[in-house]
């Protein structure tokens, strides 16, 4: 009798994964191949368009944009570093602002249910705003110039780090919290040596991220009329000169390697 019982246990199948599970992920992943499908025919972009359009990428990278014109190096670094103050800017402003405004939005520091989906909304309304929008209400604001560029990334950097930031908040060891409550602590003992000591590598590597992104939105910033190096690339663009072109971008590219370089470095010694 034990033996038979044991014969059958050895002959039992192992359910790794419930049916009506593998029912939910094929349901889902039908779902989504629909939505590529469906994305592809109301953009016509089928993979036989963009496979036709591969040579005349090559075409025309080699035809115009190469080579690029030494010269114009010159005329591209002062635009460059001009670029680099607004992003440099922009992110320390939001990045200081943020902070305040995380606590706001963590519910185990805001206890009024109220005021905290007030500013839970408002980050999300900040993310949502493209910061090219962000520019062009500046621009129409301040006028054209690098100050509607610092406003814009200040404003999306609030956005990014205030979002981040207070989910981290959220997630801290609660025993430092509980202690100093216990021992009559207020909300500002709380967040000063039971919040903060716990949350700045974070802060820190948050930062250095917004500042990545920053840097490469500035570029795009510049197209609307605030301030850096994507006016001259407009202006290059608009009067074809290619040659140009292909100058700013490869300064942008070696630029924006050495900062993502330097950043996740600096990331990974804060981790």
């Amino acid at each position: 009798m034990r033996r038979r019982r044991m014969k059958q246990q050895r002959n039992e199948r192992i359910v790794l994964m419930p049916r009506r599970f593998k029912f939910f992920i094929l349901g889902i992943t039908l779902l989504v191949l629909m939505l590529y499908m469906g994305a592809a025919y109301l953009t016509q972009s089928y993979p036989t368009r963009v496979i036709e359009g591969f040579p005349i990428i090559f075409l025309f990278v080699v035809n115009d944009l190469w080579p690029p014109s030494w010269e114009y190096f010159t005329s591209v670094l002062d635009p460059l570093l001009e670029t680099w103050n607004i992003a440099l800017f922009g992110t320390t402003f939001g990045a200081v602002l943020a902070m305040p405004v995380s606590f706001m939005a963590a519910a185990n520091i805001n206890r009024n249910n109220t005021f905290y989906r007030v500013v839970r909304f408002f980050f999300n309304i900040l993310r949502t705003v493209p910061e090219i929008i962000l520019a062009v209400l500046f621009v129409a604001l301040v006028g054209i110039g690098d100050v509607s560029g610092i406003l814009a990334l200040t404003v999306l950097t609030i956005g990014i780090i205030g979002k981040l930031l207070s989910e981290t908040i959220e997630a801290v060891d609660p025993g430092p919290m509980e202690a100093i409550r216990a021992s009559g602590g207020n909300t500002l003992q709380v967040i000063r040596y039971g919040v903060i000591p716990q949350i700045l590598p974070q802060y820190a590597s948050y930062t250095l991220y917004s500042l990545e992104i920053n840097v490469k939105a500035s570029v795009v910033l510049g197209f609307v009329g605030a301030g850096g190096i994507g006016i001259i690339l407009r202006q290059q663009l608009s009067m074809f000169n290619y040659e140009n072109v292909a100058a700013i971008i490869f300064v942008l590219f070696i630029t924006i390697s050495l900062i993502d370089f330097i950043s996740n470095r600096l990331r990974e010694r804060l981790e």
